[in-house]
């Protein structure tokens, strides 16, 4: 369903990227793994288009996306839950909800109820700004902003990062709520090893803007793990 070729990308004249292909069928959960600094969220701006310049090929439901801009690849079915959440924090949190709404096909605000059952305290503070959540509930707004495109595939860029652990596990069983109830195409960026074991179906290993390993979870051995990931 999501398909990279040979996808280089680039910072100016510095390369970040080398060579990536992979592939996310429908409903599949892939697990983005690695160090810090090898080429994770890189990988998640060159498909949304927010590189300085990328090449290769990044296919969507059979349609070429390289090229296009970013707000196009929303429309084509690209969420998006950066690293550091993105909300507006002047916006209140109805507002950076609509937000989300404009970016999906059919275009209008319109907010499903299925979101606030997913994330009941955002309905309690829709009038609140969104400077004024804790980091748990930016970021629950954050993926619900993102839900609200319609996508066919959420990228997650470290959504549990500096969160408190109580909310991290509600994030994360959303997460996998999407994928299986759902059946919400994933890719996640992630350091939690035994989260990503948990929740993916597949994996990929990043180190210094490639791919060193690939494949099924249940051959995400420690060996892989110690090599890749060990600092």
């Amino acid at each position: 369903m999501l398909e990279l070729r040979n996808v280089d990308a680039f910072y100016g004249n510095s390369q970040a990227l080398r060579g990536v292909s992979l592939s996310v069928e429908s409903g599949t959960f892939l697990s983005v793994l690695g160090r810090n600094g090898v080429g994770k969220t890189t990988l998640m701006r060159a498909i949304l288009g927010l590189m300085d310049r990328v090449t290769g090929s990044i296919v969507l439901d059979g349609t070429e996306l390289n090229g296009r801009h970013t707000h196009e690849r929303a429309k084509s079915g690209i969420g998006y839950v950066p690293q550091g959440r993105g909300i507006l924090p002047k916006f209140t949190v109805l507002e950076n909800l609509r937000l989300g709404t404009f970016a999906r096909a059919r275009g209008n605000g319109d907010i499903e109820e299925w979101i606030f059952d997913l994330f009941p305290i955002l309905k309690q503070f829709l009038n609140r700004r969104g400077g004024n959540l804790s980091g748990g509930q930016q970021q629950q707004l954050a993926i619900a902003r993102a839900l609200l495109t319609d996508p066919k595939v959420l990228l997650l860029d470290e959504p549990t990062e500096g969160i408190q652990p109580n909310i991290v596990e509600q994030i994360e069983d959303v997460i996998v709520r999407l994928n299986r109830e759902r059946r919400l195409a994933v890719i996640l960026v992630e350091q939690n090893v035994e989260f990503s074991r948990r929740a993916s179906q597949q994996f990929v290993i990043m180190d210094r803007g490639t791919i060193a390993a690939q494949g099924s979870v249940d051959n995400l051995t420690d060996d892989l793990v110690h090599r890749h990931m060990a600092v």
